[in-house]
């Protein structure tokens, strides 16, 4: 199905075409999204790419930020287990703000402060 999208956009303008191809590829749930790259992958490397530049564009740029949510969650799950070692209580308010932080900086900051802190107050500073 979502070749035969995808071979329809590749019949409109490239600015139509990339809105709507946009749209199926946020519709996707992950596993079709890898199985869509995987499939623009192959295409290229075989070079029978037929799908626009934008197309490409996008996978990119998704795997980028996949890339950086993945720093990010690796940088809190440290975070959560040196405060746990540390026996340092977070209450629900810290963990969502740890949570919700999507600034690899603060969380480096907090890491550090980690270290040395003596209360919750004293990590997220």
């Amino acid at each position: 199905m979502v070749q035969s999208a995808l071979g329809a956009l590749g019949r409109l303008d490239h600015e139509y075409a990339a809105v709507y191809f946009q749209i199926v590829y946020n519709a996707l749930r992950e596993p079709m999204r890898r199985a869509l790259e995987a499939l623009i992958m192959e295409r290229q490397t075989e070079g029978k790419a037929t799908f626009p530049p934008f197309a490409q564009q996008l996978i990119d740029r998704g795997r980028i930020e996949g890339k950086l949510e993945g720093i990010l969650e690796a940088k809190r799950d440290a975070l959560l287990r040196l405060v746990a070692r540390a026996g340092i209580a977070l209450t629900a308010d810290h963990r969502e703000r740890i949570q919700a932080c999507k600034d690899p900086a603060t969380l480096d900051r907090w890491v550090d402060n980690a270290l040395e802190a003596k209360d919750a107050s004293d990590v997220l500073s």
